[in-house]
């Protein structure tokens, strides 16, 4: 359709570009795309038949397009490929035109982008985008960080294509932070997502191996937990997943595919930080772990053959007490997972100076995204009332929820061990729960090895200073 000028431009028409794109058409804003791929940028066109959308291949021609400040957003493959992106629009654009990079690029990225186009004279935001091709379309949760001014110019169209929550349709989409916060946000995010979906696998193998239930019966039960405490889009999708009969064969689908789980890095980055920050994920850390002991198949089944000890049959199990069980130790991990990914989000505000708003970071993760789930409300109660929170599981709400599940995760941990079923993401959490409430850990015998063969000293529990003894 023929615009004098366009509100908004996106580079990038693959699935989630011209998804987004179409998003924003929807919402009353008008809107150019640009991609090197002729057939994407006609498709574009051809769907947004009637919309005031134009597609098009010459970066010159869709600069010129755009109404000033010009607001541009990406969404392409994070690394190389966004700095081309950028390189290539530098010679059109003028002072205050902003550039939004919604793809998953890595954090200390987007911090060297936005300084380096701010001494252009360009605003710069790093924004995470959840939800998927769907999401994109009908409304995903943004997390978009930078300067607050640059964050003011695409805000309008933000919050019209963001997700909407509760009577008051709110939008899933608020100011991160300074400098990267969005990216780092958005790492987080998935890295959460990572241990969720690890934990669910995990609870799906515990219900087969130990209580026995076959898909259809495992389908009625992630049903039910869907309409309880556990409601969340992860358990949502997996209840459909145990449902869907496979095309090929006269079996489950689910059976049919092989247990080997790819990654495009992001779980793996949250892990990565935050060692080198000092906090700990250990149920993201397990679940990227499983994604890589997943990969190593053909070693997994030779040594199936050598190592697979002939355990004593698992004792009977009641299976409705069996699934009432594995719903509360699920409702456990699920809280011990989002407080790791929160304790690791308040400590790289201050570590990396964002600023992080955590309230409004659990409120705009109640819709579009992943990890959506009705626990995030009570998540974003906890820090409205106490802002400052370490951890959420000293939360009154969480701590009581906690330790009313907590004898059911060591019930299915039990089962789990005398059964054989590798549950590393079960295990790491309750570890973590167990370590985190402990008063006196016994790395106090660490502190005297190290003085012992490197002299490193050690601290007293009855004294002041440092010390060193010749042992």
């Amino acid at each position: 359709m023929s615009h004098t000028t366009y509100d908004f431009g996106m580079i990038g028409l693959g699935v989630m570009g011209r998804n987004f794109l179409l998003n924003v058409a929807d919402h009353g804003f008008s809107a150019a795309g640009l991609d090197l791929d002729a057939e994407k940028a006609q498709a574009l066109e051809e769907e947004a038949a009637g919309r005031p959308i134009m597609g098009t291949t010459s970066t010159a021609e869709f600069v010129k397009a755009l109404a000033r400040p010009r607001r541009i957003m990406l969404l392409v493959p994070a690394g190389k490929v966004v700095d081309i992106v950028i390189e290539s629009l530098l010679p059109h654009l003028e002072d205050g035109d902003l550039i939004v990079d919604g793809g998953n690029s890595h954090f200390p990225d987007t911090e060297r982008r936005g300084k380096y186009l701010k001494e252009k004279g360009l605003y710069f935001v790093g924004a995470g985008v959840s939800g998927g091709a769907e999401g994109a379309r009908k409304g995903p949760s943004i997390m978009p960080g930078g300067d607050k001014a640059a964050y003011e110019i695409i805000r309008p169209v933000l919050e019209a294509v963001s997700a909407k929550v509760g009577e008051a349709e709110e939008p899933c989409v608020a100011h991160m932070g300074r400098g990267a916060a969005g990216h780092y946000v958005k790492m987080v995010h998935n890295g959460i997502e990572y241990g969720m979906m690890q934990l669910i696998a995990e609870a799906y193998d515990l219900l087969k191996q130990v209580g026995g239930l076959d898909n259809p019966t495992m389908h009625q039960v992630f049903d039910q937990w869907n309409k309880g405490a556990l409601r969340s889009f992860l358990i949502d999708i997996t209840t459909e997943i145990l449902a869907q009969k496979d095309d090929l064969t006269d079996g489950w689908l689910v059976d049919a595919i092989l247990d080997k789980a790819k990654q495009k890095g992001t779980g793996k980055w949250t892990s990565q930080n935050a060692m080198d920050i000092g906090i700990p994920v250990p149920t993201i850390d397990a679940a990227v772990t499983m994604r890589g002991i997943s990969s190593l198949k053909a070693e997994r089944v030779a040594a199936d053959a050598i190592l697979n000890p002939q355990l004593a049959s698992a004792a009977a199990v009641d299976q409705a007490e069996w699934i009432e069980q594995m719903g509360k130790a699920l409702h456990f991990a699920f809280l011990v997972t989002y407080s790791q990914g929160m304790a690791l989000l308040t400590d790289a505000s201050k570590e990396h100076d964002y600023a992080l708003d955590m309230e409004a970071i659990a409120r705009i993760w109640r819709g579009g995204c992943i990890i959506r789930a009705d626990l995030l409300e009570q998540i974003r109660q906890a820090y409205s009332t106490a802002p400052d929170l370490k951890n959420l599981m000293v939360s009154p709400s969480f701590s009581e929820d906690l330790l009313a599940t907590q004898g059911a995760m060591r019930t299915v941990l039990k089962a789990g061990i005398d059964a054989g079923v590798p549950m590393l993401a079960f295990s790491s959490t309750l570890q973590y729960f167990d370590a985190y409430r402990s008063g006196r850990l016994p790395l106090n015998v660490v502190q005297a090895q190290r003085d012992f063969f490197g002299s490193h000293t050690y601290e007293r529990i009855d004294r002041d200073g440092v010390f060193h003894t010749e042992w």
